[in-house]
């Protein structure tokens, strides 16, 4: 019977630790997101201009440690100024 190998053992440690903490960092991207969203909805904007900065900030630590790739941040960011701007031209 072949044995386990401690290096494969480790490397699967490892990216069972990054997949976990990459999840949460994900998950907080989407929830901000939301917020920005539900306060341009309601028509309120200092609350979503805060908002949006905080979202534009998780964003992009998020593309500079590799867990959403730059094209992708770059994208959610624009849309997000984009639909934060139908709230400013609507005033």
């Amino acid at each position: 019977m072949a044995k386990k190998q401690s290096s494969a053992e480790k490397r699967h440690r490892q990216s069972e630790e990054r997949r976990i903490r990459n999840k949460s960092v994900k998950t907080a991207l989407r929830t901000s997101a939301k917020k920005v969203t539900v306060l341009v909805q309601k028509k309120e904007p200092e609350g979503a201009a805060l908002a949006l900065k905080d979202m534009v900030k998780r964003i992009d630590t998020a593309a500079r440690k590799g867990i959403v790739k730059r094209n992708a941040a770059s994208r959610k960011k624009s849309r997000m100024q984009k639909l934060f701007n139908t709230l400013q031209a609507a005033q």
